[in-house]
């Protein structure tokens, strides 16, 4: 059955329209980054069905004991076999490049050293910026192919000033706040085939056409922390990081408790604090990585009125409309203004229009305007509302 045809569910129409082929699909090759998930899967599979020659790329990136089998990681042990099949079974070829190394100094010990740093960090974001994007556009570049197709949810759309990225059809899905760091000419080669398709559909397609990761769980928390145990990795790169301190109250200066290092704690967070008795819910509001203090308060003192960004980057030109932010993946984007120049790795300051909870140094501001993104960059220190 071809997907070439929208009458059924599970079917996509114009395939050679999906992935922007500059010319007949026939003439055209298509790398796709395959993760060994369904999305990926589906996305090789449509390339296939639009008649260009495919290649399968998977960047091998860690191979850490028991992440290497938890069901809903990528880029190791069962996930490289499960592309390799979905290839396989598609009938085009297939290539694993281990970047095992690159990964671990660029996301893995940069993840740590924020954490002990006493930051939030979103590695994420550096694997797209990294590995994801840089290394694989220059493999697929030098393997010849007119585009690099992922199984990111977000759109790509013609703008007046030429390619632009866009929040996906489907918000639940919408992978937008992980991309902000794409530049111009990356977007230009990039495609994003999933972008405006709900998940069920793109199920659907991978049920239809019989690949066996048609019903794998999504990929789930960050791919190489097995069971959501951060402290552990962070623990096996920098061991230091379980050094001791103080449970601080932010407003008395009273000494609360004790803690097992700094690396068990974000800016916000309200359990595993371990000092009851409090007439009042306290959270973290602070981290001196210095002095391995931890401290603590009410809800409104991590209430922000502003943020420093750092290593900006901007996709296109900056709007002359309202802009908003989203300072966490599942966030709602809030009003905001900017003060400064975003991009060139510049440093620029957003003001929030209401107070807004839960931002740390650390973490990305990703800005929009509507439906698409501007830019965003890294929070370097906040302002208290």
């Amino acid at each position: 059955m071809s997907l070439a045809r929208q009458s059924e569910p599970g079917e996509v129409a114009d395939l050679a329209a999906l992935f922007g082929l500059p010319r007949a699909a026939r003439q055209c090759r298509i790398v796709v980054a395959m993760s060994g998930g369904v999305d990926s899967s589906v996305v090789a599979a449509l390339a296939a069905e639009s008649g260009a020659e495919v290649i399968g790329v998977t960047l091998q990136l860690y191979d850490y004991g028991a992440a290497t089998g938890r069901k809903g990681a990528c880029c190791a042990g069962d996930d490289i076999r499960d592309a390799r099949a979905v290839a396989d079974r598609l009938g085009f070829a297939h290539y694993v490049f281990d970047h095992e190394s690159a990964f671990r100094e660029d996301v893995v010990e940069r993840f740590a050293d924020d954490y002990l740093a006493g930051r939030t960090p979103i590695p994420c974001i550096r694997c797209n910026m990294g590995p994801k994007f840089t290394d694989l556009l220059a493999m697929a570049r030098e393997l010849g192919a007119d585009c690099l197709a992922t199984g990111h949810y977000v759109r790509r759309v013609i703008g007046p000033g030429g390619p632009e990225l866009h929040r996906a059809f489907d918000p639940a899905r919408d992978q937008s706040y992980f991309l902000y760091g794409t530049t111009a000419q990356q977007l230009d080669y990039l495609r994003f085939p999933l972008g405006g398709l709900p998940k069920p559909e793109v199920r659907a397609i991978a049920t239809r056409l019989g690949l066996g990761v048609a019903a794998k769980p999504d990929s789930q928390d960050i791919c190489f922390v097995p069971d959501g145990d951060y402290a552990r990795i962070v623990r096996a790169v920098r061991p230091e990081g379980a050094r001791p301190g103080r449970i601080v109250h932010a407003e008395t200066g009273a000494v609360l408790g004790t803690h097992g290092g700094v690396i068990h704690f974000t800016v916000g967070q309200r359990r595993g604090l371990e000092i009851g008795g409090q007439p009042e819910p306290l959270y973290v509001v602070g981290l001196d990585a210095e002095t391995a203090e931890v401290r603590v308060g009410p809800r409104h003192l991590l209430a922000v009125g502003a943020a420093r960004l750092t290593e900006t980057n901007r996709i296109g030109p900056l709007p002359d409309a309202p802009l908003t932010a989203k300072v966490r993946s599942l966030a709602q984007p809030v009003p905001v203004t900017l003060d400064g120049s975003l991009g060139d790795g510049a440093e620029v300051a957003i003001r929030f229009a209401a107070p807004e909870y839960g931002v740390a140094p650390g973490q990305a501001a990703v800005i929009y305007a509507g439906e698409r993104v501007v830019g965003g960059g890294w929070i370097a220190a906040t302002e208290r509302a």
